[in-house]
């Protein structure tokens, strides 16, 4: 039997900082960043509180979500003109009604350490439909091994693990993968631990893997993903309580939390040199 924690370090864990999303708005949360000089500072504390990757939605002016490539510039320029060495996974699928060439942009220029690379079309959060067309996954594959930028392949269900799979023997995604299995949205595979087994058992034997959960289940998916040996990610993205009925009061609170439970499963927060290392970008 593989080992579930696959290519993951035995003894660190990545944690991944979801900053800003596309969905959640300061009405949910007034904590949420959303403007370029908020996310970066919500950059440095999520990396000062054991965050080694950050990943970054973008918002316009009036906080709605956008691709504008430059107000992606101008936050990655915020952020590595601090020198902060965390590494960066810029979105590529930051709303509705996006072109391809807006949704691919960002990456491809700006050159992040990682980008988010969605395996698949779905119902999202049962009202619209989040398009992922085959011929966009194919061109925002060969576009991310151009820019030498490693695809985070979000998986929703299972169906997208198959069409990861594909793309891997069709050569438009490189092995070993890096996987970031993504439970409880409306519309995807629910956030519980047997879920989350069920796809760690399916992933490929040569790959690294990271889990988060939305909603009520997020805390059972930390702590199921650390115990099974992946990495994890935490966020205002993805929950804006900290515990129920208890608002977030920053994304850093969650990486804290993720930094301490890891720590009493014998796991340290890797840097983002040492996740450099894990995810095969040294």
């Amino acid at each position: 039997m593989l080992e579930t924690r696959r290519l993951n370090s035995k003894d660190k864990v990545i944690i991944t900082a979801s900053l800003t999303g596309a969905v959640t708005t300061k009405k949910d949360n007034p904590n949420l960043p959303t403007q370029p000089e908020e996310i970066c500072e919500s950059a440095l504390r999520c990396y000062e509180a054991g965050a080694a990757v950050v990943h970054i939605h973008v918002r316009d002016e009036q906080d709605n979500a956008s691709m504008r490539f430059d107000i992606f510039e101008k936050t990655v320029d915020l952020i590595k003109k601090t020198g902060c060495p965390v590494l960066l996974n810029l979105t590529s699928s930051g709303g509705q009604g996006f072109s391809w060439e807006e949704r691919i942009k960002p990456f491809q220029v700006l050159k992040p350490e990682l980008a988010s690379f969605d395996a698949g079309t779905m119902n999202w959060l049962n009202k619209v439909v989040f398009m992922n067309e085959p011929e966009f996954l194919e061109q925002c594959g060969k576009a991310m091994i151009e820019a030498k930028v490693k695809p985070e392949v979000e998986l929703f269900d299972v169906g997208m693990l198959t069409t990861s799979e594909y793309y891997l023997k069709k050569g438009i995604l490189e092995a070993p993968a890096h996987f970031q299995l993504c439970l409880g949205a409306a519309g995807g595979m629910g956030a519980t631990t047997d879920n989350l087994l069920h796809l760690v058992n399916k992933l490929p034997e040569k790959c690294t893997w990271s889990a988060f959960g939305i909603g009520k289940g997020a805390n059972e998916i930390l702590l199921a993903a650390l115990a099974l040996g992946g990495n994890v990610r935490v966020g205002l993205e993805d929950n804006v309580y900290f515990n129920a009925g208890d608002l977030a009061k920053s994304n850093e609170q969650f990486v804290a939390r993720a930094k301490r439970v890891a720590e009493e499963f014998g796991r340290k927060a890797a840097t983002p040199e040492e996740a450099k290392q894990i995810l095969g970008l040294a």
